[in-house]
């Protein structure tokens, strides 16, 4: 199929043009955070030399500046007597007293919730960032401990807008009753776009067992915008609830169509972001005299995310957030964790905490082209664009880690941040750009999933934090110093660790009972309509989505030794030392759509122990006792791995002495 290629560079090009000309009209309409509200100054618990500051930051943005155009319905948004479009959100701040080292760390909140702390094991106060978290999401419920952003409601001149809106339900234990908004439980984060009618017979609810199956229709009269938490059914109508006559059930995925109003412009999120570290950088005070909490001691901005959060540091690159309003650049290094698309926030009626799995919520948005970092002619799109086009037009480019497990090669097409779209090329990352792949893990180690018991295999507890540590450091001497850090580690087709997931490419070994069907979460372009910008993945959605058959994207994954482990990557003391085979993927069990990809917490098969055990199952692994010999042969496998990545600088000296101790204190051949 012939494709017609859209050149983006220079359609950027006359865009900057045109908004610098709009942008010297309307130089007094600044955009900039108005008021910070401090409600309450105190010490950081077990932690010296630091202390809290919590509170709520408000701002405004001038909807004419080209920096604030690409914002989805900015232009609908209520104004206020300066014409600006006014937003809030919760913050908090975590000082040195003294000394601090004068960069700012800046995490992305997931879902409103802080997770750099587990992250980074502390490393960011050992080191004396300021660390910076606020509110992004504005269709989060407010919770104690999650920050919130309010974000306003898109109108007509004041009337109602209403659009087609599409939700799924995958829950994890029967229930009757989930809120419009829902993901999997009858408590979500979210609140829900309401239905413009509880009684509207346009409404479908649909069901099936697999992604790719056919959507079985369920008849009206057996469910309802209603809640029968308590009330039988048809129980209590609700504008922000769905009720089913005989429960929804893990087996199968359900699919709401419905006619719904008042969208969120979510989108400010990424404006208010960009002017709170605009203001913490460079402010001495807000409008009324409140002086900025860190002003002048700041002289770096570091910017991380994992996951839903890392899809925002990459999103909010691409859309060219990171130049500030007076022109300087926002953030100088960036980190996205566990994340390879974009999210879906700049949208109307947007859901930014859906996801992108192979079984459920597959056909929302989050990977529109570009993907790559490096430009390149995309032939199943017919696009010619890249992610750091916007940055490099306008000199705001940041120093990039990207940092990867497994699991995102697997359920989130990482293999497309550094292939052609054919995933026939390697595509060289730029100067500024280093990825790494975390060589068999899964996309979230504990303590940040629940094993629920859906998945066929025990999960994978591989934690690749420690390694992330190191990488934060190599990020800072590389943006302060300009130290190079560590070669990117990540598979490639030239080396032939990149490779299709069938079993005689990838190299999987025949391990008993164990199922591998080598499913992957493949990527077909997906034609979400006239009024959606794939591009800068914005706009407005057409429900649902059309599926371009044959416009697929060739998606790869790592190959594996004899063990099952994958051979690139930074690969930890974990998978130079094993205790068994360490997989980024799952597959469900009966009962809960048996055989698809199941989950983000991967999947583990030990070793025995013994030669005897080994020979009597059929396990072509090694066994524990051939590896290893005995208990001391493994604290010594452990302790030469641990030397050997302090050496590469992917391990930090405290770290390796942790992870040698952990293996001393085991259990293995005891």
């Amino acid at each position: 199929m012939k494709r017609t290629f859209i050149d983006w560079t220079k359609t950027w090009n006359r865009i900057v043009v045109i908004g610098l000309a709009v942008g010297l009209v309307a130089a007094t309409a600044e955009a900039r955070i108005t008021r910070i509200a401090i409600e309450a100054v105190e010490p950081v618990a077990g932690v010296e030399n630091y202390e809290q500051i919590t509170g709520k930051a408000f701002g405004e943005v001038d909807p004419g500046s080209r920096l604030n155009a690409m914002i989805q319905d900015i232009e609908l948004a209520p104004r206020n007597e300066q014409g600006r479009v006014e937003y809030a959100m919760d913050f908090r701040i975590r000082r040195p007293v003294s000394g601090g080292n004068g960069i700012l760390f800046y995490e992305v909140v997931n879902r409103g919730r802080a997770l750099s702390d587990f992250t980074f094991g502390g490393l960011t106060l050992e080191r004396g960032y300021t660390v910076v978290e606020s509110g992004w999401q504005g269709d989060l419920l407010a919770n104690p401990g999650r920050f919130t952003f309010d974000a306003p409601v898109a109108t007509r001149d004041g009337a109602e807008i209403t659009g087609t809106m599409r939700t799924e339900y995958a829950v994890n234990a029967p229930t009757n009753t989930l809120h419009l908004s829902s993901r999997s439980s009858p408590e979500p984060a979210h609140t829900s776009y309401e239905t413009v009618d509880v009684n509207d017979a346009e409404a479908t609810l649909t069901r099936r067992v697999r992604e790719a199956e056919p959507r079985e229709a369920i008849p009206r009269e057996d469910w309802a915008f209603a809640d029968c938490s308590e009330t039988p059914f048809p129980g209590v109508p609700s504008t922000t609830r769905i009720c089913l006559r005989n429960g929804f059930h893990p087996n199968f995925i359900y699919e709401l169509l419905y006619t719904a109003k008042n969208p969120l412009v979510l989108g400010l999120g990424f404006a208010a972001t960009r002017d709170l570290i605009s203001f913490l950088r460079h402010a001495d005070a807000d409008d009324e005299g409140t002086p900025n909490p860190v002003a002048n001691t700041i002289h770096t901005g570091l910017m991380h995310g994992s996951s839903q959060s890392g899809r925002f540091v990459r999103t909010f690159l691409h859309l060219g957030f990171n130049e500030g309003e007076d022109g300087r650049q926002v953030f100088d290094g960036m980190n996205p964790n566990i994340a390879a698309g974009r999210v879906a926030l700049n949208i109307r009626f947007g859901q930014p905490g859906r996801s992108f799995g192979q079984h459920t919520e597959h056909l929302f948005p989050s990977y529109e082209p570009p993907l790559p970092w490096t430009r390149s002619d995309d032939q199943v799109a017919g696009t010619a664009a890249w992610f750091l086009m916007r940055c490099r037009m306008t000199e705001t480019c940041p120093k990039i880690m990207s940092t990867v497990t497994s699991s995102e090669y697997w359920r989130a097409r990482a293999s497309l941040n550094t292939t052609d779209a054919e995933g026939r090329q390697d595509l060289p990352l730029p100067p500024d750009v280093r990825m790494y792949l975390f060589s068999s893990t899964p996309h979230v180690p504990p303590p940040f999933f629940a094993d629920l018991g859906f998945c066929q295999l025990p999960p994978n507890e591989h934690n690749y934090f420690p390694y992330m540590r190191a990488l934060l450091m190599a990020l800072e001497q590389w943006v302060v110093d300009d130290v190079q850090p560590p070669e990117s580690e990540i598979p490639t087709l030239q080396d032939q660790t990149l490779t299709t997931s069938d079993q005689a490419s990838i190299g999987w070994p025949d391990i008993p009972n164990v199922t591998y069907t080598g499913l992957i979460n493949g990527l077909t372009l997906l034609d979400f309509g006239p009024a959606f910008d794939h591009t800068n993945e914005s706009g407005i959605i057409t429900e649902p989505p059309r599926v371009l058959e044959g416009r697929d994207y060739r998606v790869l994954v790592p190959r594996v030794d004899t063990d099952g482990n994958e051979i690139a990557g930074i690969r930890s003391t974990t998978i130079q030392a094993p205790l068994g085979t360490y997989m980024g993927w799952a597959l469900r069990r009966e009962g809960f759509a048996e055989g698809e990809m199941c989950g983000f917490q991967g999947s583990f098969v030990p070793f025995v122990e013994t030669q005897a055990e080994r020979m009597q199952s059929g396990d072509p692994r090694l066994s524990l006792e051939e590896r290893y010999g005995d208990h001391a042969g493994y604290v010594q496998a452990v302790r030469g791995a641990a030397e050997q990545l302090v050496e590469q600088r992917f391990l930090l000296p405290q770290d390796a002495e942790e992870l040698i101790a952990q293996a001393e204190a085991s259990d293995v051949l005891r």
